[in-house]
């Protein structure tokens, strides 16, 4: 990750404390450097849903997430949640119960738990290199394969299959549509979508496009330090190229990076809420 980039997951202000999933392994750092916006920070009931962490089986290993699904329902349709660096803490949790009231079975993967324990990380540049850049996309495509997998399993419909990710997890989001021809939608709020190829990510969403099938809709900041608007037009001229007409993307003028991140500064409410109904409709139209 650029040092920009970088830079724009770092707050302006004094660090303090929300409370995170005592059960995720990223919990402890997210909790330790993240900071509070107690006033606006959203809080989804858990009523009339079935919630809490669960063990995927991915090979010989089992992998921690969180489950959210509405209760009593089956066949619902199938929405991955991919995370920030910061793995699956409050936020993210909260994400996946929002989508389980609009009657999806949402399952938020630990996907990077492998690499490294982020509550020994004190400081995000250090996470990113000793841990974040280490982690194989073809690691995480899998764990997102074990994910879809686990979800038929337990009642789910996988044929109705969609993903959402934020920051890092926007990047999987595209990388994923690349990846698997059974899904059905995406959307990705401000991923990266260009940087250098490296042994763990040899490819970015850019270098993807023509092998992305379902329609996916990127929500993005104007003034993301880490993401450059000329970024953003290269993947929609590369989705153009590929004839690509389904996917859309949206970018807020004078937005920040994780404008959605109600925990956070960055939080900016009218854009977040616009973003949301975009992602419900998005989903309302291609899982139906």
């Amino acid at each position: 990750m650029i040092e920009q980039e970088i830079d724009s997951l770092v707050p302006a202000r004094d660090f303090s404390r929300r409370g995170f999933m005592r059960t995720s392994v990223g919990s402890g750092f997210a909790a330790a450097v993240l900071p509070v916006m107690a006033q606006t920070a959203i809080r989804t009931p858990a009523d009339g849903l079935v919630v809490g962490e669960v063990m995927i089986p991915v090979g010989g290993f089992q992998m921690p997430a969180y489950r959210a699904a509405p209760a009593g329902k089956t066949k619902a349709p199938v929405v991955l949640v991919a995370s920030e660096i910061f793995g699956v803490h409050e936020y993210i949790a909260d994400v996946a119960r929002r989508l389980a009231h609009a009657g999806y079975f949402a399952i938020a993967p630990e996907l990077f738990v492998r690499q490294g324990d982020a509550q020994s990380y004190g400081e995000i540049a250090k996470l990113m290199s000793e841990v974040i850049a280490r982690v194989p996309d073809a690691q995480v495509m899998q764990d997102l394969d074990a994910c879809v997998a686990w979800a038929r399993g337990q009642g789910a419909d996988p044929a109705r299959l969609g993903i959402t990710g934020f920051c890092w997890g926007g990047r999987i989001t595209w990388l994923y549509a690349a990846h698997n021809p059974a899904l059905k939608a995406g959307v990705a709020w401000y991923g990266r979508l260009v940087g250098q190829a490296t042994a763990p990510a040899p490819k970015n969403p850019v270098d993807l496009a023509a092998a992305i099938k379902a329609p996916i809709l990127g929500l993005y900041g104007g003034a993301d330090a880490g993401i450059p608007n000329e970024t953003v037009e290269q993947m929609r001229k590369a989705l153009q190229q590929a004839g690509h007409k389904a996917s859309e993307i949206i970018v807020y003028p004078d937005m920040p990076h994780a404008f959605h991140a109600d925990y956070r500064p960055s939080y900016r409410k009218a854009a977040a809420e616009d973003g949301w109904k975009r992602l419900l409709a998005w989903f309302e139209r291609h899982l139906a």
